[in-house]
């Protein structure tokens, strides 16, 4: 009878109670093990980092042009908004358990009685996170923290973009397809207008971060009204499936395959079967086959558009930068912008690995088969970078220095590392047992540095090769360090594939 009359609420807490005595929970020495690696991870990276920002100039000056800080701000805030709404749309935060959301949907439990508590729970970490995180980047990269008159706009800019990113990703998830364009459209446009606004306010440079700070935190509070009352009207269906993929992806991950884990969230090609053909039944050629192949997954390819118009703007203002000011960081982002989209050009990445790690069944001739596969996304890969940087030297953009040519060398140089990184990342397959043998130092076991830098080799090779070509005397020898490397890559790449010993 207690349990019959007992209300919604304690009903929820007796499952989630029962759940959590299921006996796998982490141990004691598991979270003492992650907290040792979050105080490395301060200790070594964070610290140093925080030191270096503290004593040296600012890479970009905000506090001298307050036009321009109400700008940036605005462009940050929107930015965050929308990559909020992208990642709700794949892994939000109503996503549960597959077996707890199925005792919950087996009830006559409403949904905002078990969705309502963990989305507040969770929008609350992801701002807190979000407001850290931006906090310590803008410290690392401006210099609003210098003078304590710009501090407490800084903060709260931080805290009203970091609560409206967290609303944003409730919305992308419970929301539908045209109710996320809405918000986007609706985000870009008031951000375009407090961007006006700020320049005109009598102290434009404070100002114009608390009105971006109070436009912020009000589009959040009235985005967090509609969006938990959308929790009533949420699809299950769709969250049971999406909750089935994130446990499986966690799994991968666990497991150390990460890739493994980003093919669960692969849009399935659909479409334009009949056009890798010719009208006489051959297929198509090299370059038409990767064209077909992309426009069967338009998402991924209008994304892969939009990261390589925008690397290639970053690699020109990088690039043709002087030694002083944002060149590194710029050319970095770019470089990272480039290699995010190579991979969303096409299938062909992944049909070349498959090719190569399935001899007997495809056959040995591994190079037609490199020819097939990389015909595309590197004249795919090379036009869009180009094209950004074309852009952007249009508009005079990025502060050109007198030799063009060394630019477009080494900008060149940049295609031809990330191209190889790339490479490395995709002929990846399961995670060597070599990785899980311990690595005994003075601060401990750091094999879980090593798996680390296996799932984002591709990454890191990117970041790093971009360092070293800023750190070359001249654009010939940067060219030949971006050859020697991407030639490393492809061998590595082959070894990992078994096409050569």
């Amino acid at each position: 009878m207690t349990a019959a009359e007992a209300d919604a609420g304690d009903r929820v807490r007796a499952v989630w109670h029962r759940y959590s005595r299921r006996g796998d929970r982490a141990s004691a020495g598991s979270r003492a093990y992650t907290a040792y690696l979050v105080v490395l991870f301060g200790a070594f990276f964070l610290a140093p980092a925080l030191h270096a920002a503290g004593t040296t100039p600012a890479l970009f000056s905000l506090s001298s042009a307050p036009g321009d800080a109400t700008s940036v701000s605005c462009a940050f805030t929107v930015t965050l908004c929308w990559s909020a709404q992208l990642a709700g749309r794949f892994w939000g935060p109503l996503v549960l358990q597959p077996f707890v959301l199925h005792v919950f949907t087996s009830t006559d439990l409403p949904p905002t009685a078990y969705l309502g508590g963990a989305a507040r729970r969770r929008l609350m970490y992801a701002g807190t996170a979000l407001l850290l995180a931006s906090c310590a980047a803008a410290y690392l990269t401006t210099d609003l923290f210098d003078d304590l008159g710009t501090v407490p706009p800084a903060v709260a800019v931080a805290a009203g973009a970091g609560a409206l990113a967290a609303v944003a990703w409730l919305w992308g998830q419970a929301r539908t397809p045209r109710d996320n364009l809405v918000l986007a459209s609706a985000a870009g446009a008031t951000a375009l207008l407090v961007a006006l606004t700020g320049h005109r306010v009598p102290d434009a440079g404070t100002g114009g971060l608390w009105l971006v700070a109070v436009a912020a935190a009000a589009t959040a509070v009235v985005l967090a009204r509609a969006a938990f009352r959308s929790l009533r009207t949420v699809d299950l269906a769709r969250l049971a499936r999406e909750s089935s993929r994130a446990s499986q992806a966690q799994t991968y991950v666990l497991t150390g395959t990460l890739h493994h884990a980003l093919d669960l969230y692969r849009p399935e090609p659909r479409g334009f079967t009949s056009a890798l053909f010719r009208p006489d039944g051959r297929l198509r050629g090299h370059l038409a086959q990767g064209a077909v192949r992309a426009l069967r997954t338009p998402g991924r390819t209008s994304a892969a558009a939009l990261l390589l118009l925008t690397g290639g703007a970053l690699l020109a203002a990088g690039t043709a930068g002087t030694d002083g000011g944002p060149a590194l960081p710029l050319w970095a982002a770019g470089a990272c912008c480039v290699y995010l989209g190579s991979g969303r050009v096409g299938e062909t990445w992944r049909g070349l690995r498959d090719e190569l790690t399935l001899p007997p069944l495809f056959g040995g001739r591994w190079r037609g088969t490199l020819a097939r596969g990389l015909t595309w996304p590197a004249a795919a890969v090379t036009a869009g970078t180009l094209l950004g940087g074309g852009a952007a030297a249009a508009t005079r953009w990025p502060q050109y220095d007198a030799h063009p040519a060394d630019t477009a060398l080494l900008a060149a140089a940049t295609i031809v590392l990330v191209l190889g990184a790339r490479f490395l990342r995709e002929m990846k397959s399961n995670l060597p047992l070599s990785l899980l043998l311990p690595v005994m130092t003075p601060f401990g076991d750091l094999s879980g540095l090593l798996v680390v830098a296996w799932q984002f080799d591709g990454l890191v090779t990117a970041v790093l090769g971009t360092a070293l070509l800023h750190a070359a005397p001249s654009a010939s020898v940067a060219a030949a360090l971006a050859a020697a490397t991407a030639t490393c890559c492809a061998w590595t790449g082959l070894r990992r594939t078994r096409s050569v010993w």
